[in-house]
């Protein structure tokens, strides 16, 4: 396969792609898919608008052809997918794929581990807010235990998962006081726990600016507890900023979108349920892939779409970000992923 590497306006290179494989979830997390607005009645989208696994697998072949390796799946909630695992193995076979992840709220993890594993899936990160079954229960909207998202993990490693992240958004007043509580479990228990700023994304979740809990103020209350150092990122276009502990129990990472944004080395495309790519996660706006494939564009008309989509890029939006910014129509996470 002949991959050509795209970069865009900052010469940031095309690196990774996340795939939205749906846009439903069996929580609701307020930040995200708040219950009063995402109830019984809300209509999600209709099947014959959302990609086949056949198209998704297109799309995403002719992606890495321009330069995409590591590929994360999302949602909304990627689990409640039917038959995502047959999704997992078609990924899995495109050549030029390096490392395939997914972001699970690990609910449905128990069904789903060992059939994931064996498809192909090489990496697996679970969204955990809390210890605390009570806020944890706030924070998705009443719909699960910790002692049920446990039970995912454990599943995960059963089948042979290793080095489970876990991903933990931070809000003040919410879950602040429970982090060093994170931490002190996933170093115990070997994973790797990442912190994330409480983020202005779509236009649905409230945010404000002072629920906020920085990533100096996050590292400051572990370190208190735990002595860190701060490592080097792996490859410049990571998220996180990375502390491993000086008593070598593992390390922590903390994704600071809001008061240290990295949008000079982001590298990162999303693939919607129903066919837009997106070079922002904070967007006003797509690009149809999903109008023109089924209207019978070439692979090479696609991949012309793609490549002047990511080589006309010029978002900054988390360098950029004032007060007034989240007045802007943004995409929803749950549509997206994070």
């Amino acid at each position: 396969m002949s991959i050509q590497q795209t970069t865009d306006t900052y010469n940031r290179p095309l690196r990774d792609l996340r795939i939205s494989v749906t846009d439903r979830c069996n929580f609701r997390c307020p930040y995200c898919m708040p219950a009063e607005i995402f109830h019984e009645k809300f209509e999600f989208m209709k099947r014959d608008k959302v990609l086949t696994f056949e198209e998704i697998t297109r799309l995403t072949r002719l992606i890495v052809r321009q330069g995409a390796v590591k590929l994360r799946l999302t949602g909304g909630e990627p689990l409640v997918r039917q038959q995502i695992e047959t999704l997992v193995k078609m990924l899995a076979e495109i050549e030029g794929v390096e490392d395939m992840a997914m972001t699970t709220n690990a609910y449905l993890l128990p069904k789903h581990a060992q059939a994931l594993k064996e498809a192909g899936l090489q990496r697996i990160t679970v969204s955990l807010d809390s210890l605390d079954n009570e806020i944890f229960r706030k924070m998705n909207g009443g719909k699960a235990d910790v002692s049920q998202v446990l039970e995912g993990i454990e599943s995960a490693k059963s089948a042979g998962f290793t080095n489970i992240k876990i991903n933990a958004v931070v809000q003040r007043g919410v879950n602040d006081h429970t982090i060093v509580d994170m931490a002190r479990w996933a170093r115990e228990e070997g994973h790797t726990v990442r912190f994330i700023e409480y983020m202005d994304v779509g236009t649905m979740n409230g945010w404000k600016l002072d629920e906020i809990v920085p990533a100096k103020e996050i590292i400051e209350r572990i370190g208190e507890v735990f002595p860190m150092e701060r490592l080097r990122r792996k490859q410049n276009s990571d998220t996180a900023l990375r502390y491993h502990y000086t008593d070598g129990a593992g390390e922590i990472g903390v994704i600071a979108s809001v008061t240290m944004p990295f949008c000079g080395n982001c590298t990162r495309m999303r693939l919607s349920p129903e066919g837009q790519i997106y070079t922002c996660l904070f967007a006003v706006e797509g690009t149809d892939l999903k109008t023109p494939m089924r209207d019978g564009a070439t692979d090479d008309e696609l991949e012309t779409i793609i490549h002047n989509t990511w080589g006309n890029r010029t978002d900054r939006y988390s360098e950029q970000r004032t007060s007034s910014t989240n007045d802007r129509d943004k995409i929803e996470m749950y549509y997206i992923g994070g």
